[in-house]
């Protein structure tokens, strides 16, 4: 990727939301209750959607040399999302 103030900015971005929901899934294996395991959950979605937002924005603004391996990173994510959204809404059911 350019090495610019402005990529820069949106790159070290993605990298903290997105290995925040990492952390937070991690976090949430940990749960006390099941309120605190969909709480965790729910900071993963933000994060997943955060970090989508972001690919989004890099997807938009760069070359053409790098929107392939932002598309697959822009699925894999949105599968995550998929995921995690299936997850809390099956965990409030029970």
């Amino acid at each position: 990727m350019p090495n610019n103030r402005g990529f820069n900015a949106y790159v070290r971005q993605l990298i903290r939301c997105s290995s925040s929901v990492g952390a937070n899934y991690r976090a949430s294996q940990r749960a006390k209750s099941r309120a605190d395991f969909i709480n965790k959950l729910k900071i993963v979605e933000e994060e997943t959607d955060e970090s989508i937002y972001f690919i989004e924005l890099l997807i938009e603004i760069l070359s053409e040399d790098y929107k392939s391996e932002l598309d697959k990173l822009y699925k894999e994510a949105n599968e995550i999302l998929s995921i995690v959204v299936s997850s809390i809404n099956t965990a409030r059911k029970k």
